[in-house]
């Protein structure tokens, strides 16, 4: 890690302190934030934000750097071509498609785990990046490779055994376990774009990087909405939908939550999947604003610990101990809506059905002198235990 990046933390760490001071004072005053006060609290939250997002942008170049330097070693070691090869013979038109396969199972970035086993650089792991940062989800779920698109089960338990105290002699109490399928399908998520001959042509540009990035955004948008909120109708079953209510919000507060709300929603969610390591609370941006101010009132109504703790070191920001991961996708504070999740993520399963297939027509746009690209990804999603893995927060209704 950079000690660039490292400052960088420093002065959100500092910038996190002078957030907190304003809001001190005004607890310490009993009174609301000034105008002026306010101004400035979003503004250093701004900054918080931004200084957050640079560090992150230098550990990640840094850590594909040293993927880089690693996959050549494996290439010069092994003396094979890297997917990269087959994937510029598609591009300059030697091939006709080009299907990127997964090189390993483990896709989670940015877990604690992850830094040791990254997969080598390629087209798809890059693609996969950027999949994953439009998806939020993608990048905590449990996620399945699959060769081809038919359904594909995932049992899991509905009800636990439960054991008894027995006397002496007597008949054992028998206590079943109830087990359930989930079923995952493979939805079609695609898009086509055009490239001009000039710009393949150009030996200059990063074409691996550029189609990399119009992938993972193309296809991470449109299924990570869905990951977030479908409704399982031709589509895949959301994290929202399929979580289960954990706590509603009092009425007359435009649907936010309060310090009290978040920490009732952290204990609904029972103790072996609030301890996993995949347990992390999902929000927008626009609720993470309100949530840094809220404190546990230790110190009397209004006055305590707050309960958003800035990440160091490459750590992510947490609430009660647990990551905070930004999901755009779940809706704003609201009466009766669903805007805060919380729960063990590794139980929402997504299923990526044979790779995602690149395909290119140099007749489609002839007369225009274009190469038109077309990206196919079929994909679904569910959450495996509902039975609580995962809980929601309501607003309340007016």
């Amino acid at each position: 890690m950079s000690d660039f990046a490292n400052h960088l933390r420093e002065q959100r760490a500092n910038a996190w302190e002078q957030a907190k001071a304003l809001l001190d004072t005004a607890a310490a005053e009993n009174r609301d934030l000034t105008a002026e006060e306010e101004q400035s609290y979003q503004r250093i939250n701004a900054d918080i934000d931004a200084l957050a997002e640079r560090a992150a942008r230098i550990d990640e170049d840094e850590q594909r750097a040293r993927d880089l330097d690693e996959t050549l070693g494996r290439i010069a070691a092994r003396q094979s071509a890297p997917v990269t090869d087959a994937f510029g013979a598609f591009v300059r038109g030697e091939t006709r498609s080009f299907e990127a396969q997964p090189e390993a199972r483990d896709l989670t970035k940015g877990s604690a785990t992850a830094g040791g086993n990254t997969v080598p650089t390629s087209f798809y792991n890059s693609m996969w990046e950027h999949l994953i940062e439009t998806a939020a989800i993608a990048g905590v779920a449990t996620v399945f490779n699959t060769a081809g698109g038919e359904n594909f089960e995932v049992p899991v338990t509905t009800t636990h055994s439960t054991g008894a105290l027995i006397t002496e002699g007597s008949t054992l109490t028998e206590s079943d376990p109830a087990f359930a399928k989930r079923t995952l399908g493979a939805y079609k998520y695609a898009y086509s774009f055009q490239v001009s001959s000039e710009l393949l042509n150009d030996a200059g540009v990063d074409l691996t990087g550029y189609f990399a990035r119009q992938a993972g955004n193309a296809l991470g948008n449109a299924a990570g909405a869905d990951f977030a909120t479908g409704n399982g109708s031709s589509k895949p079953s959301g994290v929202v939908q399929t979580s289960t209510l954990g706590v509603t919000g009092a009425t007359s507060v435009a649907g936010k939550a309060s310090a009290d709300n978040l920490i009732d929603l952290y204990y609904s969610v029972i103790s072996p999947y609030r301890n996993s390591d995949k347990c992390v609370w999902l929000f927008r941006d626009s609720t993470a604003a309100y949530i840094r101010k809220l404190q546990d009132n230790s110190g009397g109504a209004g006055v305590g610990n707050y309960l958003w703790t800035p990440g160091l070191a490459g750590a992510p920001d947490t609430i009660l101990g647990k990551p905070v991961v930004i999901e755009p996708n779940i809706a704003a504070a609201a009466t009766s809506a669903k805007s805060i999740v919380f729960g063990d993520m590794s139980a929402y399963f997504v299923r990526i059905a044979g790779g995602v297939r690149f395909e290119r027509s140099d007749e489609f746009a002839f007369q225009n002198d274009l190469v038109t690209f077309r990206a196919i990804m079929r994909a679904d999603g569910v959450l495996g235990d509902q039975t609580g893995a995962v809980k929601h927060f309501v607003g309340g209704a007016s």
